[in-house]
């Protein structure tokens, strides 16, 4: 071990990395798919200065500059299918945005996200208020003791009352909602916004096109009065109604997810972008110590450690690399570092170590906890695994979701069979989809395991465009896994309407079954056997 690396081990506590880890906001948007997420991800960027314009303009096929989605299929498409990761500097803080895909069928790739952050804004459509994938991810977010900010988006069409939206929030989550801004003029006539705290008002001017920042303007509340009238009324009529309500925000209720900030605003257009960004510096919780497997809590300002929880490939296409995504826990990451491979043991140099800007990636030469790095060429990790400088530690796995959709893939061209193999395994590693083997099958037709159907649309997209191995799909009439082990797989296994196979990643057992009541009937025939569910991730996962 080097002299620095042994310095570095000598304390537990390194007061710089504690002040740098303060400088950090970490945070994911979550929301349904077309609640704006793409939109807005782009639009904090623009406000933190990271960008020069936006490149969301109307309609999702025009969507090609959007920064944080960069696959071909993404950009044609005009959907999120991966999560991106994006670092800003804003008001002297470190802005780590985790970008995740919005449509449920990759909503175990936006969970693996909710474990690298301390913060998530969940984007509201105003029109529509609540959605399904909004409110499972919020599950997610409640589950991992993520706090929430909810940004309403879209305030510039028409949409609900802010007030019924106020109470969807209270009733279908159990949030209190806290406004820290309310909208002045109804949805669809979108003026400004008034600031709870200070009582201003900040009055808005759309952008060209909304490519550049809106402008807007600060004024005292005599003023808004005199220029907004009827709608300045209202709007505080409805203030008052919220002092009411006990709606003003609390710190201890918010870390606790109890309550949410609420605030306002329309992405597109930029408007409100910039209250949000402030919030987000002046409440959102720093990098905080995480729990090793032991259960022990691990201080950020501890040696170096860190978690994968992201794989990707193939994001330069020349040179065909293989990219972690790290998410830094404790300590301070030095470009050059000899980390050690909690898995195996064995030591991972990190000479390639990058920050990413969508598909822009430079060299980073330091990080700090909450940071965001990329390892390039990282074909000994997988996601969850632990990197750590000095006394071991792991953190706990990152779990699978419950896959509800099955296929058996093929080569087409059985001279591909190499490229083949590599793109499967490839793509199992990066959790794309799930990859099921077994005796019976064999090999050369694995089953595949998704959450969504769209899984599978990107699995032969990118095995025909990055590995040149056009593959066919047929698709299995199981609906539900569940978890079971050696001692009972041959029973299981040859029952009608179930099937036992081995999942590669993690060599585990599962047992793939027609639908939930064959389920129930296969418990009350086999009441001892190992049946255990998987993290519910789809609709049906709770099923059973």
């Amino acid at each position: 071990m080097s002299a620095t690396a042994e310095a570095r081990n000598e304390t537990h506590h390194d007061p710089d990395v504690a002040a740098e880890a303060g400088r950090r906001r970490t945070f994911a948007v979550i929301s349904h798919p077309d609640a704006g997420k793409s939109t807005l991800t782009e639009a904090l960027a623009l406000h933190a200065s990271a960008i020069s314009s936006a490149g969301a303009v109307h309609g999702k096929g025009g969507r090609s500059g959007v920064t944080s989605d960069w696959m071909d299929m993404e950009r044609s498409r005009g959907i999120s299918i991966t999560s991106a990761a994006l670092r800003v500097d804003y008001d002297g803080c470190v802005l780590n945005l985790l970008d995740t895909p919005g449509h449920a069928d990759f909503s175990e790739d936006t969970y693996r996200v909710l474990s690298a952050v301390d913060c998530a804004i969940m984007l509201l459509d105003s029109a529509k208020g609540l959605e399904s994938q909004t409110l499972k991810l919020f599950d997610v977010c409640r589950s991992r003791g993520v706090p929430v900010i909810t940004f309403v988006n879209k305030w510039d069409r028409p949409g609900r009352e802010p007030l019924e939206l106020m109470d969807e929030i209270e009733q279908r989550l159990g949030l209190h909602p806290t406004p820290m801004n309310w909208p002045v003029g109804i949805a669809g006539d979108f003026r400004g916004l008034l600031n709870r705290e200070s009582g201003n008002y900040t009055r808005m001017q759309r952008s060209s096109g909304g490519a550049e920042r809106a402008v807007e303007e600060t004024m005292d509340a005599q003023r808004a009065a005199e220029l907004e009238q009827e709608a300045w009324t209202q709007a505080q009529e409805e203030m008052e109604l919220l002092s009411g309500l006990d709606a003003d925000f609390d710190e201890e209720s918010f870390l606790a997810g109890v309550s949410s900030p609420v605030l306002f605003g329309a992405a597109l257009p930029n408007f409100g972008i910039s209250q949000l960004l402030d919030v987000l510096v002046r409440l959102a919780p720093a990098p905080r110590g995480h729990r090793d497997t032991t259960g022990t809590e691990r201080p950020v300002s501890a040696p170096f450690s860190g978690q994968v929880f992201k794989m990707q490939a193939n994001m330069d296409r020349a040179h065909r690399d293989r990219t972690a995504f790290l998410r830094i826990s404790s300590g301070r990451f030095e470009r050059g570092m000899v980390l050690t491979h909690a898995t195996t043991g064995r030591p991972f140099a990190t000479k390639y170590t990058q920050a990413v800007f969508g598909n822009e990636r430079n060299t980073i030469e330091t990080a700090y906890p909450g940071d965001v790095i990329t390892l390039v060429n990282a074909q000994a990790l997988s996601v969850g695994d632990t990197l750590y400088e000095g006394p071991k530690v792991e953190f706990p796995p990152i779990p699978s979701f419950a896959p509800e959709h099955f296929a058996v893939v093929r080569a087409v061209d059985s001279s591909r069979y190499k490229q083949f193999q590599r793109g499967i395994a490839q793509l199992d590693s990066e959790g794309v989809v799930q990859v099921l083997t077994s005796d019976v099958r064999g090999s050369q037709a694995p089953v595949l395991a998704a959450v969504g159907p769209l899984q599978f649309d990107v699995v032969k997209h990118r095995m025909e465009n990055e590995f040149r191995a056009t593959v066919e799909l047929s698709h299995l009439d199981y609906t539900l896994a569940r978890r079971t082990d050696e001692t009972w797989a041959p029973t299981l296994h040859a029952l009608s309407g179930a099937e036992v196979m081995q999942r590669r990643s993690d060599s585990e057992l599962l047992m793939l079954v027609h639908n939930k009541w064959r389920l129930r009937v296969i418990e009350r025939e086999y009441p001892d056997a190992v049946l255990e569910p998987l993290l519910a991730g789809g609709a049906d996962a709770s099923e059973g």
